[in-house]
Formats: structure tokens, C-alpha cells, sequence
């Protein structure tokens, strides 16, 4: 490995390093615009001169130099900052002095270095540059006479997010960054572009002129929009959420976050439940806790147990069901539970069967993928950027199963439904060989394979193609499922499903519609079909007025994720918690403590009083929730699926067919509504995207 020296300290290298990212081993901090870690390198703003020799009696770009042996690197020297300096006073030539006005102010990389390498006045007497605004959509304003041309958006844009509609146009000072033919971004990651520019020609149009960053209070948490389990950090000013940056988590999001876990965070404002109400005469009405609870509890104290069900739905946080399983099932009896609104054929007897096994990071060692009954990019877009980052090095193969769609890379069509997959699985596809070639072969199943009547047989074809083709192995296993709810794995987990001769959900509904069921706890649950449950008592816990609260005989107001401290487990079985950034509004509890006083009117005290007591209780279920922010422990392989049952020639279709509203968060987001506006107006008028 080659040996240097950097400011008279001797290091050794890997071959390949620049002399950047070695000065950054030694904790040597080098100044920089262009450069980034997670995108190639272009050299454009040469804010990373360093002195080095032997070589050209010259500053050179560190960002740019790879390591030689022998070389010998001073960041500090007088030729250094007299470099430095000039670039920054360049920089500087045609931007405008507004800072107490930008939206970036405070967090801006050019202030913090004009602070360091800025001259106390210009020199520059002549015009300066102005350049008009470009529309890239409801998510991103732009004030381009700032943009310093480091192209680190357009590199984004073509390389992690794979939608290549940002380029420059003219060259010199004269040169700008634009969409091509004024085309608005149609990407889920778009909102990243923001995190990256570094100065405040690219910033955020819902956020606008809202806050400062010192005014705002810092939460460290996880988002539950989806089922990966994104780190977030989340900046509130008293009662209110402001925004949702990322966080950095290598083995999960990276750094980077979709569209929806950023901005979907004004939906938290909005059809927002703060008191309890009952149904009288037709109408909800606001009544305090102690009598919702009696209503409620007077309907369970009459009902038999097999006339009572409960539906866990996408954004129950675990403590809430671990309480309501208990109340129902310990306390009751019920056997009527499930926690898979959509009927996805999965089994909890064996976490292999419904786990992301290959963990997210794993998807940097894979070279062949079946994608079956997914589109990751619409479910989960920060796993699709991770897949596209593995094929960029060449060596991932892609295939679908499934609809058509543009995943931002290449992927070779199968067919669209069971029979490409049984085919595969016999070896009568060329892609079996492919499969059965590679040294990390994986396949990913979606909720689109699951969620049918078929779901078992199609589960049991997979599981047949993962064993023919050698995915699972020692140290290895490439049988994955990609879920779209963040309390789907948990659930599972937990084992909130029918018990013994108990209905699922399809059964549920059916039997409410014919008066079999006379009693629905949802617990959250809104992506159920309200009407087929006939005249069943329905009592709602949940934090927003959507479906299921319109239904709703009671409504019982809980918490938001950033309102609490709980736990979800994301796709690949890891347990991550969420932590409370702000108090929920008016008279809305955390969900748990709700159950928790429910079981006391019913008759029936839960055994715990305290969040550390639901989460030992948690850990006696499943000591994998005593492992919190840990990778998860490789599930055993077992055999699941059904390998008798028929399948059928539907194909397979995504369950997410509006990216930005999947939840009763995101559906109460004006942003969101905004973001479907302007897709559905870009199409229409051809993708031209310039109405804005």
C-alpha cells in the first residue's frame, strides 16, 4: 500500500485513495464544494487545493489526486492559503450578498468557509451574473444566481437517484444548471438535492422562510412512512414539526431519505384526532375519556369473544400491540386478530418466510436479482437507490417479475404473473441458470405477489426457486420480502395474527357484513374496505381522520410517530425506535397507555404501568426487541408456502400506485397533494412540468 506524508505525519494508505479522503483519516479537515463522498468525482470547484510534491510546482485538487508512495502533502501552507483564497474569492464574484434572507443561512457550507478563506471586502467592480429561477417542482425552491455550478445535484440525480433530468447548459461563468426542456424532477428522492447543494441555490419550498436552524429542536428517530425504517432527525419548534432531514445509517438509508419521509410531515397538522368522540344519534360527538372507555367497555363486557376482532394497522407501533393482543387474547379470549390489512399470505410460525433475510446492506454483495410482484421504487425508493448503486458497479443482474415499470435501471422482463415464476423455478427459464451461476443469488418478494388469493402458492413457488437455485447458504440467504408497512414485521413478530380456528381479515369482513362479527377493534387500520363491516361496533384508536374514523362507533385519539417513544421493526427484522419530538395535540395519549386504561375499565389490568415495563414484555415475546438498533439475528430457513395450491394467470400488480399517499399521514399532506398535482399535471401536458 502506498506510504505519504501529510503535514509531517506518515500514513499508509489503500491503493486508489485520493489524497483527500487521506487527510480525512488523519482527521485533517480539507474544505470542499464539489466533492462527495457517495458521487464521482468532478473537480469543479477546486476549493480542495493542496500543496504536493514531487510534482507540478502548483496547488493541485486533493479530491481529484490519487496517493503515490513517497508523496509528501502540506494542506496548510502559505501557497495553500493563498490558493484558497483566491477560489473563494471567485466564488464569491457573482453571488449575492443575502444571507439573512436564504433559507441555507446557518447551515451553509459557503459561509462557513467565507468565514475561514473570505477576504473582509471585494475587489470586483464590474456587473455581476444573474440567472433566472428554474421550477424543479412543488418540493425544491431554486434561487440560481447563488448556484456556484458544483454539480452536485446533477450528479445525484444521474448516479444514486437514476432519473438523469438535471444538466448544465453554456459554459464559463455564462454556464447554468437546468432541466431539460424545463421539465420538473420526477423522482421519489428529489427532496435529497436540498441536503446536498451547498450553498442556497437549491432549498426547500415547503419549508420556506419558516424557521432559522438555531430555533429548532433536534430528535434523532426512524421513519414509518414505509417498511425500511429510514433515520431521520426531526426538527421541531414547540409543538410543531418543521421539517424531516435524514440521518446517517449506513446499513439502512445511507444518508439519503424519499420525498415522502421528508415532506409528508405537514399531514401531522392536519385531520388531527385530539378528544375522544362517540357515535349518538348518527353523528360523533366530543365526550371525555372516562366515558368513551365505557362505552367501550360495556360493548366488550356483553360481547362473546368470538363476536370480537381486532385489526392492527401500517403505523402500529409495537407496545400498542403487544397491549392490545394481551387485553383481547389473555384477557378475552378473542382469536379474531390480524395485523395484514391486505391479506398478504405470510406466516409467522417462520421469520425466514417473511423477513428481508439479505439485510438492506446486503444488497451490495448480490449479482443476480428477481424482483416478483414488486416496484421497489414506488415501495420502498430508498432500497431501489441501493439496488441501482449495486448494479452501477456492474456485476448485478436484474430481472422482474411482475408490471412494467422504470426502475432507474436496467431489469429483464419474465412475464407478468405466477406461471414466469414456477417456470423459473423449474429451471425452464435462462434466468434459472443465471440464478444457479451466481455466488450471491437473491429474489425479492412484494406485498403485489402476496396480497392475492394465490398468495400462498406464489409464496411456495419462491421458496421452491430459492432452494433450487442455491440462494440460501451458509452465511447467505436470498429469499427476501419487501413490505410496505412499517408494522407488518413487528406484528409477525409478535404474533398478531388468528389464533386457533380465528379469522383473518378477509374472514373478518366477512363476517362483520353478515352479523357474525359484532364487535372491530382497528387500531389504526384504514386500508380496509369500511363498508363490509356492516353494523359491527367499530372502535378506532388512531391519530387522524381517515377512513377508519369516519366508520368509527368510538374514536379513541393516539399518538403520531414523532409523538412518541416506540418501537417498529423495519423489513429486515431490525428494531428501531422513534422518539418523541413533540407532545400529541389536545387530548390524544400514546397508544399503549390507552389499552392500558381500557383494560381496567374492561376488568382485565394489563401487568405493566410503564413503557419499560411494555418493552420487557416486548423482550419475553421476542428477545430480538431487546436488541434495539441492532442488525437482526439471521432467521433459521424452514419450509412455508403451500406447494399443492393452484395459482392463477392474474399478474402481479405493486400495491402502491400513488407513491406520495399511502398512509393517513401522508393522504392529510398538502405537499403530498401537491407532488400528485404536479405529476399528473407534467403528464398530461406532455412532461413539460413548466405551470409552476
Amino acid at each position: 500500500m502506498p506510504k505519504l506524508t501529510i503535514d509531517g505525519i506518515k500514513i499508509e494508505v489503500e491503493p486508489g485513495s485520493t489524497v483527500l479522503q487521506a487527510c480525512e483519516r488523519l482527521g485533517i479537515e480539507i474544505p470542499r464544494f464539489c466533492y462527495h463522498e457517495r458521487l464521482s468525482i468532478a473537480g469543479n470547484c477546486r476549493m480542495c487545493l493542496v500543496e504536493v510534491s514531487p510534482g507540478l510546482p502548483k496547488p493541485q485538487a486533493s479530491c481529484a489526486l490519487p496517493v503515490a508512495d513517497g508523496m509528501v502533502v502540506k494542506t496548510g501552507s502559505p501557497m495553500v492559503r493563498k490558493a484558497r483564497r483566491g477560489v473563494m474569492e471567485l466564488l464569491l464574484i457573482n453571488h449575492p450578498l443575502d444571507c439573512p434572507i436564504c433559507d441555507q443561512g446557518g447551515e451553509c457550507d459557503l459561509q462557513d468557509q467565507a468565514m475561514t478563506y473570505g477576504g473582509d471586502r471585494s475587489r470586483y467592480r464590474e456587473e455581476k451574473r444573474a440567472v433566472t429561477d428554474k421550477y424543479l417542482g412543488p418540493l425544491i425552491k431554486t434561487y440560481m444566481t447563488r448556484c456556484i455550478q458544483c454539480t452536485r445535484c446533477v450528479r445525484f440525480m444521474t448516479e444514486v437517484a437514476g432519473v438523469p433530468e438535471l444538466g448544465a447548459v453554456f459554459r464559463g461563468e455564462h454556464m447554468e444548471i437546468t432541466t431539460y426542456i424545463g421539465k420538473s424532477l420526477e423522482s421519489e428522492l428529489s427532496g435529497n438535492l436540498v441536503d446536498l447543494c451547498p450553498v442556497g441555490a437549491l432549498t426547500s419550498r415547503p419549508y420556506a422562510f419558516t424557521a432559522r436552524p438555531w430555533e429548532l429542536h433536534r430528535t434523532e428517530s426512524v421513519d414509518v412512512l414505509d417498511a425500511v425504517g429510514s433515520a431521520i432527525r426531526i426538527d421541531s419548534r414547540g409543538a410543531q414539526v418543521m421539517r424531516v432531514l435524514p440521518r446517517l445509517n449506513e446499513a439502512v438509508n445511507e444518508e439519503w431519505i424519499s420525498d415522502k419521509t421528508r415532506h409528508a410531515c405537514d399531514g401531522l397538522r392536519a385531520r388531527r384526532l385530539d378528544t375522544p368522540y362517540v357515535r349518538r344519534g348518527g353523528r360523533l360527538r366530543s365526550v371525555g375519556w372516562p366515558e368513551a372507555f365505557a362505552v367501550v367497555g360495556d360493548k366488550l363486557k356483553t360481547m362473546k369473544p368470538e363476536k370480537i376482532a381486532a385489526l392492527a394497522g401500517n403505523l402500529a407501533d409495537c407496545e400498542a400491540m403487544i397491549a392490545l393482543k394481551d387485553l383481547l387474547v389473555t384477557g378475552l379470549g378473542v382469536v379474531n386478530l390480524d395485523c395484514r390489512q391486505d391479506g398478504a399470505a405470510l406466516d409467522s410460525r417462520v421469520p425466514a418466510a417473511y423477513r428481508f433475510n439479505t439485510t438492506i446492506a446486503g444488497l451490495d454483495e448480490a449479482d443476480a436479482l428477481l424482483l416478483i410482484g414488486t416496484n421497489p421504487r414506488r415501495e420502498a425508493a430508498v432500497v431501489n437507490a441501493r439496488i441501482r448503486k449495486r448494479w452501477l458497479t456492474g456485476r448485478l443482474k436484474v430481472a422482474t417479475i411482475g408490471e412494467k415499470a422504470d426502475l432507474t435501471y436496467p431489469a429483464a422482463f419474465l412475464g407478468h404473473g405466477p406461471e414466469a415464476v414456477k417456470a423459473v423455478a423449474e429451471g425452464r427459464h435462462p434466468f434459472h441458470a443465471v440464478l444457479k451461476a451466481a455466488e450471491r443469488p437473491m429474489l425479492i418478494v412484494g406485498q403485489g405477489a402476496l396480497a392475492r388469493s394465490d398468495g400462498p402458492a406464489t409464496l411456495g413457488l419462491a421458496h421452491r426457486l430459492a432452494e433450487a437455485t442455491g440462494m440460501v447458504q451458509e452465511g447467505w440467504n436470498g429469499f427476501n420480502v419487501l413490505h410496505t408497512a412499517a408494522a407488518r414485521v413487528g406484528g409477525l413478530m409478535l404474533g398478531f395474527m388468528p389464533g386457533e380456528e380465528g379469522r383473518a381479515v378477509a374472514a373478518i369482513l366477512e363476517g362483520a357484513s353478515k352479523g357474525e362479527i359484532g364487535f372491530v377493534y382497528l387500531l389504526g387500520a384504514d386500508e380496509i374496505d369500511m363498508a363490509a363491516l356492516g353494523k359491527a361496533f367499530v372502535v378506532y384508536q388512531g391519530h387522524h381522520g381517515d377512513a377508519g374514523a369516519q366508520r368509527a362507533d368510538v374514536i379513541l385519539p393516539g399518538a403520531a410517530y414523532t409523538e412518541k417513544n416506540a418501537l417498529y421493526v423495519n423489513t429486515e427484522g431490525r428494531v428501531q425506535g422513534t422518539r418523541l419530538a413533540v407532545f400529541p395535540p389536545g387530548e390524544a395519549r400514546e397508544d399503549w397507555k390507552i389499552i392500558r386504561a381500557l383494560s381496567d375499565v374492561v376488568g382485565k389490568p394489563l401487568p405493566y404501568d410503564s413503557l419499560a415495563g411494555v418493552r420487557a414484555r416486548l423482550a419475553a415475546v421476542d428477545p430480538a426487541f431487546a436488541a434495539i438498533d441492532q442488525a437482526p439475528a439471521a432467521a433459521p430457513w424452514g419450509t412455508f408456502g403451500s406447494s399443492t395450491a393452484a395459482v392463477t394467470e392474474a399478474p402481479f400488480m405493486s400495491p402502491v400506485t400513488n407513491f406520495y399517499m399511502t398512509d393517513p399521514i401522508s393522504r392529510a399532506s398538502r405537499i403530498m397533494a401537491e407532488c400528485v398535482e404536479s405529476l399528473n399535471s407534467s403528464r398530461a401536458q406532455g412532461g413539460t412540468g413548466t405551470h409552476g
